[in-house]
Formats: structure tokens, C-alpha cells, sequence
């Protein structure tokens, strides 16, 4: 594995958001002086907040998967998760509500998913899903440490026996045709398929590879922060600073001071340069190409995943809903063509519901719940949509689509609506939160990489390079980071810390 050159005794990280935060942890726990540089007042990047009415919203994700790589981020500086950060499983993961009126809860206990699909669709299904549970758990051990959480220095470094081993496994077939070996009821396939929208791609002609997000929620778990999931950033800023990390909010980097080959420092709004012997950027890709004053070298230009409208809404009650409630239309295959091919809204829309006051009810102002709506749309390179115009019309027709389908949605005030153009006002790629798509030419070491080829001491972490979008991915993003730096093995925490990152990753291995 490629490392930077020189010395790496002063690292730069810019942006506070989840990437760069478990970057910062683990550059400090392997000795490093690290600098933090955030443009708002607060951690959290895209795992936004803000405060309306009484209301605290999350603007960013909203499931949270796989604790045991947030434990290795605490536990890189010898801390333990649940002193900084208390995670609640959310039991059943999600609800699923049919345009047939029909309901079916998902559930990480093997048994109780089993007879619940059994209920759904026949003991035949029950058979299948156990078949599928097996495969999909089979198909992340064999991918996880080898391809998602590892760096490639070219597509050469993937010919090795894992590879043999995921090829079998069926992970470069399409998602939903793997899935389909195993469940045939096409209802049923959508609650382990859905998630492929978070990878920007169609399941019809996504990676089965990527089948491994199905794993994290539907046998891994979901879970949710006391606090919403600002704790998150919040709770890992807290461990930065105490392990000597300076953290400076409300700090905008303009540009970098490069000679040659290096970066010598970065250069803040107010004219500040900051000296560094490395730099992590986890901004999008092209602001951190604008920030070098680098070209990309790529033939084709990068491609965004779909986008999303959310809306944010104050209700009096919610007696229907769990954590997550999915809310499925009649169109499916239909619905990501729109999205992904005609560039249009869906004219059967499926929806995500998250009820975080299902979790902690101090979210919301007492004897009121707090709903977030979230709608997949095309992005802005996709769909030529004015969303300034018709986010307004379409906000109303999401609730309106919401109320129809739930039994009520009872005083409903809407809080906040946020668009594609909302999206790219904060400076996101074609407006769209999920930053790159995983298509074949921005999967794995295709993705755009996290060195730079004609640059000794700048790596990259976040959504637009490897391994991908996500919380999972983009915590592990920042460890690939500090590999890249310091190469891998190179802690220095105390040895508490180590015992309790040993443990977080036998825990990732253990079968649900």
C-alpha cells in the first residue's frame, strides 16, 4: 500500500463532518498533531441539525448502522463509545406499509423475521429469506475487510483470493437478480433491494456486491443516538479535543500553499495559512481539486447519485409509525426509471417516514412528534427541475401522498423542506446528498482514490472517494485516510483502547 512521503508530524484535516472527525482520531491516537478546520459553527458535515420551534432536526442521514466501526473510531484513542455516546437499537428496524393496506416489520432476530414473512408471503418466502440471510452475511465477511475496508493502489491489488471468493458468492452479478435466487416474492425483495438507492444506482443494475447495505440494517441493526444523530459528530469531537486534537469551527479554507509536489499549507478566508506536512480533505471531490489547483486526470466527469426532497414535520401524533416506516407505492421498477433514466419525480412515489421521537421524545416540543419525509428524486445533472418553483407544489403532494396512505397525520405543521437546489447551495455535487453514485466506473478501485497522483502529502476521505456513502463507509473513509499517512498498525493508543478495538471488530463478525 502507497503511502504519502516525508513527514507526517502536523496534519491538516479539513471539514468536521464524520469522515474527517474519524480521521482526526486516528492520525491523534497514532501520535499525530492534528489541526481540524470546519466552515460552520458545529461538527457534523452532512450529518446536519438545526433548531425550529422547539423542534431539533436532523437534515442529514437518518439510519445509523454498524456501531462496532464507531466503536473503532472512539476506541483509536483509547476511549469507549458508550462513555461519550449511548446507541439504542431500534426494534423492529423498519416498517414497511404495501399500497394494498398489507404491513410488514423487519426484524434483525432471525427467527422473528422468519415468521414474519412467513405471515407476509408463505412459509416457501421463510425458507428463501433464511437462504438470503445466509448469503448476504456470507457475502460481507468475504468483502468487508478485504474490498470495503481496505485501500487499492490499482485494480491489480483486487487479484487476490478474496476476489475468487466474492465472484462465487455472486457479488458481481446484479442486486436484484441476487437477491431473486433466494425470495421470489417481488414485494418481499424490496426490503432488501430499496437500499441500492443509497448507492445511486438502480437494484436492476447495481453491484450485488453492494447487496452488503441490506446486510448492515436488515441483520446488523439499526440504532439511534440519545440526543438525534447531531450526538454523533458531537459525541466524536468531544474525543478529538480531549485526545489534544484542535478543533476550529467557523473557518473557511480558500485555497492551499503548494510547492510543486507538496502542500506546504492551507489558506483560510481570513488570509491565515495554517503549515502542515499533510493535508486530508474531505470536501467534495471538485472543491478539493479547486483547493489544489489540480485537473482531474479521469476520462469522465464524475457521476452523482439520485437526490431527495425532505420534509421536516411537526405532528400531534403518530400512532402508525415506528422508527423507520417504508412507504411503498404500487410502481417499483417504474419509480427508479423515472428517477434514474427519465429524469422526473416519481409518479408513484415510495417513501421513507423517520419518526426520531420514537427514539428520544425530547426531539420534540412535549405532546408533539417530529416526522422526517424523505422523497428519492434526480438530481439536478438528471432532471432539468426548478425546484425553487415547484419544491413548494411538491412538498404538498409528498404530504398530501403520506396522509393518504398513513391513517392520519394528525396537526401537521411542515418545519422545513429541503430540494436538490438546496442541496447544491451548499455546495453539493448536482444537489445530491449521496454524494457519488456507485456505478462500475465509481465502485471500488475505479472510485475516484484517496491519493492524488502528482501530490506527495494529500489524501482524500468522505462520500466522493473510497469506499463509498454512508455512515459506515464514510467512518471507515477516515481510517483509510490515516493508513495512507502513518500506514496501517501504526496505533499508539493505550492498550484499553486496543482490547476495546479488538473487541469492536470480533463483534463485527459475529453472526446475528
Amino acid at each position: 500500500m502507497r503511502t504519502i512521503s516525508g513527514r507526517s508530524d502536523h496534519i491538516v484535516v479539513v471539514g468536521a463532518g464524520l469522515a474527517g472527525l474519524s480521521a482526526a482520531l486516528h492520525l491523534a491516537g497514532r501520535g499525530r498533531t492534528v489541526t481540524v478546520l470546519e466552515r460552520d459553527t458545529v461538527p457534523g458535515g452532512r450529518t446536519g441539525r438545526a433548531d425550529v420551534d422547539g423542534y431539533r432536526l436532523d437534515t442529514g442521514p437518518t439510519v445509523l448502522t454498524m456501531p462496532d466501526l464507531i466503536e473503532e473510531v472512539f476506541a483509536a484513542v483509547g476511549e469507549r463509545m458508550r462513555d461519550r455516546l449511548i446507541l439504542d437499537p431500534v426494534e423492529p428496524a423498519y416498517r414497511a406499509r404495501y399500497a394494498d393496506g398489507r404491513w410488514l416489520e423487519v426484524h434483525t432476530d432471525t427467527e422473528r423475521m422468519a415468521a414474519a414473512v412467513a405471515d407476509f408471503a408463505g412459509p416457501a418466502q421463510a425458507d428463501g429469506y433464511r437462504r438470503l440471510r445466509d448469503w448476504l452475511t456470507r457475502l460481507y465477511h468475504a468483502e468487508f475487510d478485504r474490498f470495503i475496508a481496505a485501500n487499492f493502489d490499482s485494480p491489480l491489488s483486487m487479484l487476490n483470493p478474496a476476489l475468487g471468493r466474492l465472484v462465487a458468492l455472486g457479488g458481481f452479478r446484479h442486486w436484484d437478480r441476487a437477491v431473486a435466487r433466494h425470495i421470489g416474492d417481488p414485494e418481499l425483495r424490496r426490503l432488501f433491494t430499496f437500499q441500492s438507492l443509497y448507492a445511486g444506482v438502480t437494484p436492476a443494475r447495481a453491484l450485488a456486491a453492494y447487496a452488503v447495505i441490506a446486510y448492515m440494517d436488515t441483520i446488523g441493526g439499526v440504532y439511534f443516538p440519545r440526543g438525534g444523530m447531531r450526538a454523533l459528530p458531537d459525541a466524536l469531537a468531544a474525543a478529538a479535543e480531549a485526545a489534544g486534537v484542535r478543533l476550529r469551527y467557523a473557518t473557511t479554507v480558500t485555497g492551499t500553499d503548494r510547492v510543486g509536489s507538496r502542500v506546504r499549507a492551507v489558506v483560510t478566508a481570513s488570509g491565515e495559512r495554517i503549515a502542515c506536512d499533510a493535508v486530508v480533505l474531505t470536501s467534495e471531490l471538485a472543491d478539493s481539486h479547486r483547493l489544489l489547483s489540480h485537473r482531474s486526470r479521469r476520462p469522465l466527469g464524475p457521476v452523482a447519485a439520485p437526490s431527495a426532497v425532505v420534509l421536516h414535520l411537526g405532528v400531534a401524533a403518530a400512532p402508525e409509525l415506528g422508527h423507520h416506516t417504508l412507504l411503498f407505492g404500487r410502481a417499483w421498477e417504474e419509480t427508479f426509471r423515472d428517477i434514474t433514466v427519465h429524469g422526473r419525480v416519481m409518479r408513484d412515489p415510495s417513501l421513507l417516514v423517520t419518526r426520531p421521537t420514537a427514539g428520544d421524545p425530547t426531539l420534540a416540543p412535549p405532546g408533539r412528534e417530529l416526522l422526517y419525509l424523505l422523497a428519492p428524486v434526480p438530481n439536478l445533472a438528471r432532471g432539468r427541475i426548478n425546484w425553487d418553483r415547484f419544491g413548494p407544489a411538491y412538498a404538498r403532494e409528498l404530504l398530501a401522498t403520506a396522509g393518504d396512505r398513513l391513517t392520519e397525520l394528525p396537526d401537521a405543521h411542515l418545519l422545513r423542506v429541503t430540494t436538490p437546489a438546496d442541496w447544491a447551495r451548499q455546495g453539493m455535487l448536482a444537489g445530491s446528498p449521496f454524494a457519488l453514485a456507485h456505478t462500475f466506473a465509481q465502485t471500488g478501485p475505479f472510485r475516484p482514490a484517496n491519493l492524488i497522483r502528482g501530490l506527495d502529502n494529500v489524501v482524500l476521505a468522505g462520500g466522493s472517494t473510497v469506499p463509498g456513502v454512508g455512515i459506515p463507509p464514510v467512518l471507515v473513509s477516515g481510517r483509510l485516510a490515516a493508513d495512507r499517512i502513518t500506514g496501517v498498525g501504526a496505533a499508539s493508543v493505550s492498550y484499553p483502547g486496543l482490547v476495546a478495538a479488538a473487541a469492536a471488530r470480533l463483534r463485527t463478525f459475529a453472526v446475528h
